[in-house]
Formats: C-alpha cells, structure tokens, sequence
C-alpha cells in the first residue's frame, strides 16, 4: 500500500522539532567545507554565496516549490500505464495556501524541505569554487528550488510514482530514500556536475598537455570544523526525514542516528587508509570528502539497516569517494575542487543503491521495505536520476547561460572573487595569492 502521512502525538512532534533545529548545521558544516577547499581570495564570496542559496531556495520553494512537490496524501496530477496511475506532479496551492502550520507532519515537513532544498542547492557551490558568480548562483537555484527539486522530491516523498512502485508493480515498498540521499545529495551531486561542464575547469588547473596542477585549499581547519557540523545537522536531517516520510517510531531514530554516525565514521577512517596507502600519509581534504560521503550514503536506509551494514556502507563510500574524485580529475578533465559530485552524486547513488542492498533486513522497529522486488525498485529510482534530472539540470543551467554567463570573466579570477564581486576581501590584514605565474 502507497505510505500515508503520519499521525503524531505531541511528544513526536516535539522530538520532529529538536531534529529539524538541528538540519541547519549541516548547511553550516558545508559552507565550512567549501570555504575550506576554495582560495583565500574568494572566501567570503563562498559563504555570501551559501547564505545567497539558502535564502532564494527557501523563498522560492515557499512560492512554487510545494506546490509542485506536496506531501503524503496531497493531491496530484497523473495519467495512466497500464491502468496503473503514475502521480507525476503535486496540485497543491503556491505560496503555502492551505497548508496549515500547525506542528501536523504536513507542516513539518514544509519546514523541513525548506531547510533541505538550501542545503541541497549549496551541494554545487562547492565544485564551481573560484569561477561561480554570485548573481548566476542565485539564478541557477531558483531553477533548482522552482522546478528541478521539487519535482523529483514529488516522486520520492510525496507519494509520485516512484514512490508508489510498490503498490502498483510490487517492487518491494516502492522507491526509499529516508533522509535525501537521492532528493537532496545526487540531485545536488548532479547539479553539480552540470554546473562543471557548464563552466570548465578553474584558470591554470590543466596545463597545455591537459595534466591537472596541485590548487589546494586555503583552510583545512574550516574544513574539519565542516565535518563535525555536518554530521549534527546530519543527524537531525536523517532522522527528522525518517519520521516524516517513513513513518517510523520516535524510539527508532536512535538507530537512524547510530547508522549515521557509524556511516560517516567508517567512510572517514576509509579514506584516510586509502590515501596513506596512495601518498604515504593520510590526507586531510579527501579524509574530509570521505566523511561527507559515508554521510550522504547513509540517507536513504538510515532506518532500516543495522549498525554492522552501516559500517559497510560507510567505508564503500569512502574508498568510492577517495578515488572517483582522482579519476574524475585525471581521466575525465572535471575540475570539482570541493568534491561535490562524488561525495554527494556517487555517495548519493550508492545509498540509493544499498538501500535494496541491506534494507530488506528486519529493522528493531519491524518497518523495514519488503525484500523482493527493493533493489529493482532502487534502481529504477537511479536510473530516473541519471536519464531525467541529470539532463534536466544540464539543459536549464544551459540555457541560463546562454542569457546571463554564469563563469566569472577572467580578471575575476585572476583578481579573485573577493574584491571582483564584493568590493573586500575576507583577510584583509594578511596577502592572498594571485594568478600571475600560473599557467595560463
């Protein structure tokens, strides 16, 4: 049967509270992290472009963004396959007309998806570091929030057609996705990829016979401090997704908060093994995007694996983040300094994928997805995602380039983005490095 929007009690809604007061650090702990892996020349452009997304997310999500995606139980538009109903588009009223807010899980999980589509609109900042301009940012999010989203969110969370796989074609519980691995994390990571090739890798990066040069980050501490905020927000955002879209008890997010920490811990320790074996000593940045990887994997079966599966899926995400972010550098000419669309789009992938891995086992709390027919119904979601959205996203970030060029002019980065887009510098007591002897 297709979910229905849970009842809760007044301690339940209390508890749904705490978790969601607790999803902005994770927005913090990126912005962290992507300030951290950026030059000191475009700091303060990162985080006025953290907090420029954050806000035109959640001011266009409260305009169109419900309406398009809906909850539980909403009205949508559909047609019919084979006589079966796909629900392709939720028919709720802009700008929250009708929503009662009113601490019902309804209301609950607007506030919640107004956090959530932020934090996954900050997911592509952090591979256009140093060339992403303020203005285009903000743009491409609106498309984001407006359209790109909330669509896809329909189908996961507001009872669309993926969702129903289950109850139509008897896939296992339908697509799940528990805490955003697919919602928020691939179709950022995607996103992110889009907005890469859209733009081209940053000015000196590849040298004349295409071989990458060494940029590193500016503050590695703001980048572990970004680890340690996140996983708060993360744990919070798993478990607050949890209650909402999966209905399941508030005793069972100590699990849901037990897989998080162990998937973040096991992908953390990975990487860091993987790159002492590789460089003879472990390295700091992608030990970092290792740790947000066992993170984003652990979204989507946050609440029905056991802790000894989490462990699993946290160090195959790290060792899967560690050396894609190589191969997409080496072999494949994609500048992504923050590490955005392999520790959020294949991280996001994977949890996806091992949620129909290890989510059929019984959970404590009995709501574990029916084995049979799961994993073909996690694949289908993924396929969705790499045949809709991500050329979805492509072709409307396209498109806004063509109107308004989204990469920085040259004497920007060469500048640095500091002064070009804002007038001041985030250090202005100590020198920040230029361009002048890079290879142009």
């Amino acid at each position: 049967m297709a979910q229905s929007a849970p009842a809760f009690n007044d301690a339940t809604i209390v508890l749904c509270i705490a978790f969601i007061l607790a999803v902005p650090f994770a927005g913090a702990g990126l912005s962290f992290i992507n300030t951290g892996l950026g030059r000191s020349r475009s700091a303060a452009q990162m985080m006025m472009c953290s907090l420029g997304v954050a806000a035109v997310a959640a001011l266009t999500y409260f305009a169109v963004g419900f309406a398009w995606q809906g909850y539980l139980d909403s009205q949508g538009y559909f047609f019919l396959v084979g006589g079966r109903p796909w629900n392709w588009i939720a028919a709720e009223r802009f700008f929250l007309r009708g929503v009662p807010l009113n601490g019902s899980s309804a209301s609950l999980a607007v506030w919640l998806e107004m956090f959530s589509v932020g934090i996954a609109a900050m997911i592509p900042l952090g591979s256009a570091l140093d060339r992403w301009r303020l203005s285009a940012a903000c743009l491409s999010t609106a498309i984001f929030a407006g359209w790109t989203y909330p669509i896809f969110a329909h189908w996961v969370w507001g009872g669309g057609w993926l969702a129903a796989l289950g109850a139509n074609y008897g896939l296992g519980r339908g697509f799940i996705d528990a805490g955003g691995a697919s919602t928020i994390h691939a179709v950022g990571g995607l996103t992110a990829l889009s907005i890469v090739w859209i733009l081209g890798p940053r000015r000196g990066k590849y040298t004349r016979e295409g071989l990458p040069t060494a940029i590193p980050g500016h503050h590695a501490v703001y980048v572990m401090i970004g680890c340690l905020l996140a996983l708060v927000g993360w744990i919070g955002l798993n478990s607050a997704g949890a209650l909402l879209f999966t209905g399941i008890n508030s005793g069972d997010t100590v699990l849901v908060a037990v897989n998080t920490l162990l998937c973040a811990a096991a992908a953390g320790v990975t990487a860091a093994i993987v790159t002492k074996i590789r460089f003879r000593k472990p390295d700091a940045s992608l030990s970092a995007n290792g740790w947000v990887g066992g993170l984003v994997a652990s979204s989507a079966a946050c609440a029905y694996m056991q802790p000894p599966e989490a462990v699993v899926v946290g160090a195959i995400a790290g060792g899967i983040v560690t050396l894609s972010i190589e191969w997409f550098e080496l072999r494949l000419g994609i500048d992504d300094p923050g590490g955005a669309i392999s520790a959020h789009g294949l991280s996001g992938l994977w949890g996806v994928l091992a949620a129909g891995i290890f989510g059929g086992a019984a959970a404590a709390s009995g709501n574990a997805p029916a084995g049979q027919g799961q994993f073909t119904a996690q694949l289908v979601g993924i396929a969705t995602l790499l045949g809709f959205v991500l050329p979805t996203t492509y072709g409307l970030n396209w498109l806004l380039d063509r109107f308004h060029p989204q990469r920085v002019a040259p004497e920007g980065e060469r500048q640095g983005l500091d002064l070009y887009e804002l007038g001041a510098g985030a250090y202005p007591e100590f020198q920040t490095h230029s361009d002048d002897l890079a290879q142009r």
